[in-house]
């Protein structure tokens, strides 16, 4: 039981330590995350305003 233990309280206390580090890796990861997730979206609305584009001018 202590073997899976002892890595989390090794963990928390190194967040607990270092507050702003982990805020900021925190933020960056939320960033990206919001980044990646935007560009996907933006990619398929192109895609979907291309595609109907040129449906409407074969017709």
């Amino acid at each position: 039981m202590k073997k899976w233990l002892e890595p989390l309280s090794t963990a928390l206390v190194g967040v607990a330590t270092h507050k702003l580090r982990s805020f900021l890796t925190i933020l960056g990861i939320v960033i990206g995350v919001a980044a990646v997730i935007s560009l996907m979206s933006i990619g398929r609305g192109a895609t979907a305003d291309i595609l109907s584009r040129i449906e409407s001018m074969g017709s």
